[in-house]
């Protein structure tokens, strides 16, 4: 085993894997897939693209220079000398990488966040915006939530193409079916989504700040709640567009945050507006994000760099 490992029992097998994209002495860097975490974290271990990339090269010294949501594909940047570790680590720090990210969500008119400003960047067009908020993630708590107080996370979101998601992939036939009743269930799903507004996070909640409650005990206990915002995701119309999302910041959950604030959730989102708990081996629903491409200049060689992913979305 090599050195640095450790064994996990009965941990779920990822029938997905990465794709190296580039390598040199000091740097490699990949493709990552959907549900396959970028470092060890609670049952997952051997599963993740730093142990399968260790043991791939049987280097123990790799380590990401950045990290991707396991939910979250695209390219993710590993250096392979411990010397090297902080001079890549510090250009994602310092925000000298272009990021650029795509994703599918609605096509529909934005909503006015709760926290934060929108501001056109080419106006009268609603898009290009730029989206900026202050984001807190505590820790324990699955959800990233939106705040009054200084600005710390800042998103440009444009338009790509139109596309209908429920057309995305086979996997998706049984909420295409639901999909295509939701006229029936028209009641149902406004009284969902006046929950939802009403409880975008349960963060504001003036109970859970003068009891302490978490956020997963108290959407765990209203199960009413959830079950309608469940009917309500399952039954809206099919109509998506590509989103092109260039995040100035790093925030965790960012890009989901800023773009369910917008009335605009990500497709496949299992954390935003509510959280759902799918089967650890249910691979169906992939999150339709992309970190799609990095750009930067290396600061070993003085040259420009620029990886693109091929994951496709739906």
């Amino acid at each position: 085993m090599t050195q640095g490992h450790r064994w996990v029992d009965a941990e779920p097998e990822i029938p997905f894997d990465y794709d190296v994209v580039y390598e040199d002495s000091g740097i490699i860097v990949i493709d990552k897939p959907h549900f396959l975490a970028t470092t060890p974290r609670g049952m997952w271990y051997r599963q993740t693209a730093l142990i399968r990339l260790r043991e791939r090269f049987n280097e123990p010294d790799i380590v990401p220079a950045h990290r991707l949501d396991r939910a979250t594909a695209g390219i993710v940047v590993f250096t392979r000398k411990p010397r090297l570790r902080k001079t890549y680590q510090m250009l994602f720090q310092r925000h000298m990488v272009a990021k650029t990210y795509e994703c599918l969500a609605p096509a529909a008119p934005i909503a006015r966040p709760r926290y934060g400003t929108i501001a056109r960047l080419d106006p009268p067009a609603v898009f290009p915006l730029l989206r900026r908020s202050r984001i807190v993630k505590r820790r324990g708590i699955l959800q990233a939530y939106e705040e009054p107080g200084e600005v710390n996370a800042e998103t440009v979101v444009r338009l790509g193409n139109v596309d209908g998601c429920g057309a995305e992939r086979s996997a998706y036939a049984d909420r295409r079916e639901a999909q295509s009743r939701w006229k029936e269930h028209a009641e149902d799903y406004a009284a969902a989504c006046a929950d939802v507004q009403a409880k975008p996070a349960g963060f504001h909640d003036s109970n859970y700040r003068a009891e302490g409650r978490s956020v997963v005990g108290r959407q765990s206990s209203d199960r009413g709640f959830r079950q309608r915002a469940a009917n309500a995701r399952s039954s809206r119309p099919t109509r998506c567009r590509r989103y092109i999302l260039e995040p100035r910041t790093g925030k965790t959950h960012q890009l989901r945050v800023h773009m369910n604030a917008l009335g605009l959730p990500i497709t496949g989102d299992e954390l935003y507006p509510s959280i759902n708990y799918p089967d650890y081996d249910d691979f169906t629903a992939p999150l339709q994000l992309v970190a799609r491409s990095l750009a930067f200049i290396d600061p070993i060689t003085d040259e420009p760099r620029r990886f693109v992913s091929r994951v496709s979305l739906g």
